[in-house]
């Protein structure tokens, strides 16, 4: 960029000495060499692209254009064509550069060490180095090299970088870290669970890399339009130059300088520069938000979404069950809840996890006998010489105990201790905090049709459903339901309209890359989030699905605006350097010019909040 930057001072003051020793006629050697300081890598390309026979871009443009102005002896126009071209293609490297610096600051993620713990000995190596098991030491102000899990102290993590979220993390023993995530308070011990090339870290920059791969339609469309409007216009500016003169029994100097102009001006950089720069920008915007797009398509396909399917748990809800309310019979509901977790102490089900959390005590196992599961039911086990029975209604009529049916919503476990019903427990997941603004936001973004695809019980489903104001769900799913019912909608559709999928990544990945665009929320640790997946939400929040929808609509709109004020001033100017009624000048402008200002709305995409 320096190099550059000398290249066009040094050209632009050989110019200026040809425009102040104008009355003599050395001056031409100011022009030339002003021409060659900044215009021999054009020429060179130019060439080169000949040879391997792509002749039709802007470098041949640009050499056709100068090489023959200076034939017909406007040396001061060729040798300004060609120093405020190499202008305005520094400043679009500049503005580039600036919008890659959002993705770029991703690429910080990456750490440059690990400090292994071995014994009681600490040996810094490459985190390529390290293997599953390794335990390292993370001080304060360190990343984290690879995810792992805490096995010593506790502290909090800044993770800003992978999340967007600003507020500090706080982790203890056994919590999950994943890499990339920055140690704020005490040192750690973590346990290695993944290897370096398998890490949250090498992903996310990999996603990145290739984030500029997947073309969206309108960037397909420029590279095509500018593939046969360059021959054309070449052909068009080469018979302005050689009929008019000929039929018309006129010079031909006149003439060939009106098509130069026109060769100037027909450059259709503004286009093929700025557009990817505008996708670039939205999706640079949208990884500053802890959201990553992979490639302007995703973001471009979400104008045309009429419809927004969403997973239940873990995505509207928390997917994390816990104990809503106790009702005992004839017992306090600290025994009903101890001799509850007592029964499920040796299972891993959530559930059962719910139960011990709440309970909150040391479960001693020695008082814990004779387990036996019922399928689909639930248990019987011998807690401290008493019979118990937890599970559904169906483990009670089984056994032809006498219930009262509860009527919550939620997952109900009845209890009965030697033959007694003594009473029941609902545990229930919780709707996540801006669920219900994500909905109203969609709605306000236009989008009518909202539907729910859940493996939970059609009585929960309706329950949370009614709560956010959507007033289509499908209950009782399995995973290849869901894929059954995405196709059925598919085929609903209109050949326009897009369908969005919005899944916790986990067991979603089969509707995630079955439908139109499949956005993975807080899943930034799953493989097949972000192998099936368009976007990438790295939070848990539903709200940010409104936000990136919101960022397309406006990215789209600064693309159309860049193509349409392109097209039009270049059209007019083209039209008038036809008929002779402005000079080569004025084509700079319409080429350098209108690039410029594209490329300055183009920016625009950086700013969106």
């Amino acid at each position: 960029m320096k190099k550059t930057q000398m290249k066009l001072i040094v050209s632009l003051f050989f110019f200026l000495l040809g425009i102040l020793f104008s009355h003599f006629s050395w001056n031409v050697l100011f022009f030339f060499l002003s021409y060659f300081v900044v215009g021999w890598e054009v020429l060179k390309t130019a060439l080169q692209n000949l040879l391997q026979k792509e002749w039709f871009d802007e470098n041949f443009l640009m050499t056709v254009a100068t090489i023959g102005a200076f034939a017909i002896g406007e040396y001061p126009e060729a040798a300004a064509i060609m120093l405020f071209y190499r202008l305005g293609e520094f400043f679009q490297d500049l503005a580039v550069s600036k919008s890659k610096k959002s993705i770029r600051s991703l690429m910080k993620l990456k750490p440059d060490k690990a400090v292994l713990w071995e014994g009681e000995q600490m040996r810094e190596v490459a985190p390529e180095e390290v293997e599953v098991g390794d335990i390292l030491l993370v001080k304060p102000g360190e990343k984290v090299p690879l995810d792992g899990k805490i096995v010593e102290g506790n502290t909090s993590f800044n993770t800003v970088n992978l999340t967007g979220e600003s507020l500090p993390l706080e982790a203890n023993v056994g919590d999950t870290v994943l890499s990339g995530v920055i140690n704020l308070e005490n040192v750690v011990k973590i346990r290695v669970t993944k290897p370096y090339q398998e890490s949250t870290v090498q992903k996310i920059l990999e996603l990145v890399e290739h984030a500029n791969s997947k073309k969206s339609t309108s960037e397909t469309f420029i590279r095509k339009f500018s593939r046969y409007y360059t021959p054309i216009v070449v052909v068009s500016a080469f018979l302005l130059a050689l009929l008019p003169p000929i039929l018309l029994h006129q010079p031909f100097s006149p003439w060939i300088y009106r098509a130069l102009s026109f060769l100037v001006v027909s450059c259709p950089c503004a286009l093929v520069i700025s557009i990817p720069l505008s996708f670039f920008g939205g999706i640079g915007a949208a990884s500053r938000t802890g959201v990553l797009v992979k490639g302007s398509s995703a973001l471009e396909n979400l104008k045309e979404v009429k419809t927004v399917v969403f997973d239940k748990t873990g995505t509207l809800t928390e997917g994390v069950f816990e104990v809503q309310k106790i009702i005992p019979q004839e017992i306090s509901k600290e025994e009903l809840l101890k001799v509850a977790a007592y029964a499920e102490v040796f299972s891993n089900h959530p559930i059962a996890k719910s139960l011990k959390k709440a309970y909150g005590k040391e479960i001693d196992e020695k008082y814990v006998k004779e387990l036996k599961q019922y399928q689909g039911m639930g248990l019987k086990v011998l807690v401290d010489g008493k019979v118990v029975l937890v599970g559904n209604a169906k483990l009670l009529e089984e056994h032809h105990i006498a219930f009262e049916e509860v009527e919550e919503v939620g997952t109900l476990l009845y209890v009965a201790i030697d033959e007694e019903y003594r009473g029941s427990i609902v545990i229930s997941d919780r709707v996540k905090p801006d669920a219900l603004e994500a909905i109203h936001s969609l709605r306000r973004l236009g989008i009518e049709h909202i539907v729910v695809l859940t493996g939970d019980k059609q009585r929960i489903t309706a329950s949370v459903c009614k709560e956010l104001g959507i007033g289509t769900y499908y209950a009782e799913l399995l995973p290849n339901d869901k894929v059954a019912k995405v196709e059925e909608l598919r085929r609903k559709k209109s050949a326009n309209e897009k369908i969005l999928f919005v899944g916790d990544g986990m067991n979603d990945a089969p509707v995630l890359a079955l439908a139109d665009i499949g956005i993975a929320m807080g899943a930034i640790g799953s493989d097949a989030a972000l192998e099936s997946s368009d976007i990438v939400i790295m939070t848990d929040e539903p709200s940010k699905v409104a936000k990136v929808m919101k960022l397309s609509k406006k990215t789209l709109t600064i693309v159309r605006e860049n193509i349409v004020f392109a097209l039009t001033v270049k059209i007019l100017i083209l039209v008038a350097s036809a008929f002779g009624i402005t000079t080569m000048w004025f084509s700079v402008f319409g080429d350098v010019g209108v690039t410029l200002l594209a490329v300055c709305n183009a920016l625009r995409t950086m700013r969106i909040k």
